[in-house]
């Protein structure tokens, strides 16, 4: 059992959009996140929100096809994952053009992942929330391609109040 304060998540949350913006991630970009329910999770979604880019939830029970499909679909520039699902997003990360940056939640990081914690830790815990309106694209979420392909449901900042208390 682990427990957190409010004020840890939010000083958690700046040090990554600092991280991410550091390594170029911007408003507008997607990041992909793999990754079960755990603390890393909900930081990861709200520092993608506060930057202004787009999060892109994906069930770390897919296979790497399934991984492939939707990363590369919603043109992901980094993705946040686990030791669990790293073997996944090592296969088919040639085919991922897009795919700049990897943080690796836990383990030690291979090749040019990031160290998800040491770059929190890297990163300063204040962070000037991006102006978003309730209109602008927050979220990323894909239908489960029962007829055809999976197609990607682009969801603004309004969806979130509704919904993200259910799954976060």
């Amino acid at each position: 059992e682990e427990k957190h304060t409010f004020r840890e998540i939010q000083q958690s949350a700046n040090r990554l959009a600092n991280a991410l913006a550091a390594r170029g991630i911007r408003r507008g970009d997607r990041v992909g996140i793999v990754l079960p329910q755990r603390p890393e999770t909900a930081v990861s979604h709200i520092a993608i929100y506060k930057l202004g880019a787009i999060a892109v939830p994906l069930a770390n029970l897919f296979g790497p096809e399934a991984l492939e499909y939707r990363l590369s679909d919603s043109g992901a520039k980094a993705v946040v994952t686990d030791t669990e699902n790293r073997g996944k997003i090592h296969a088919i990360r040639g085919s991922l053009p897009a795919l700049e940056q990897v943080f690796l939640v836990d383990g030690t990081p291979e090749c040019d992942e990031v160290d998800f914690h040491k770059a929190l830790q890297q990163a300063s815990p204040a962070f000037e929330t991006a102006t978003t309106s309730a209109h602008d694209p927050a979220i990323i979420i894909y239908t489960s391609g029962t007829t055809g392909p999976p197609k990607g449901a682009l969801h603004a900042h309004r969806y979130l109040l509704g919904h993200l208390p259910g799954f976060i």
